[in-house]
């Protein structure tokens, strides 16, 4: 059975979506310079994960805020 949700709530799951991505590109990026010189296979996975976290950020602000960041880049 599906759920139907209200845009308020849609918004909020986006919202919230979008947070997790942060916390999650933010820890990538992090890994990745810790394991830069020790480990440059698992570095090299890290930065692979970080661009696809900030990928997934640029589709959701798209979604929040058509074209802002368009303007910004």
């Amino acid at each position: 059975m599906t759920e139907v949700v209200d845009s308020d709530e849609l918004l909020r799951r986006i919202q919230r979506a979008r947070a997790c991505a942060v916390e999650e590109e933010h820890r990538w990026r992090d890994r990745r310079a810790t394991l830069g010189a020790t480990d440059p296979d698992a570095a090299r996975e890290a930065a692979v994960r970080a661009v696809t976290y900030e990928t997934v950020l640029r589709v959701l602000d798209e979604i929040l805020t058509p074209g802002r960041r368009a303007e910004q880049d």
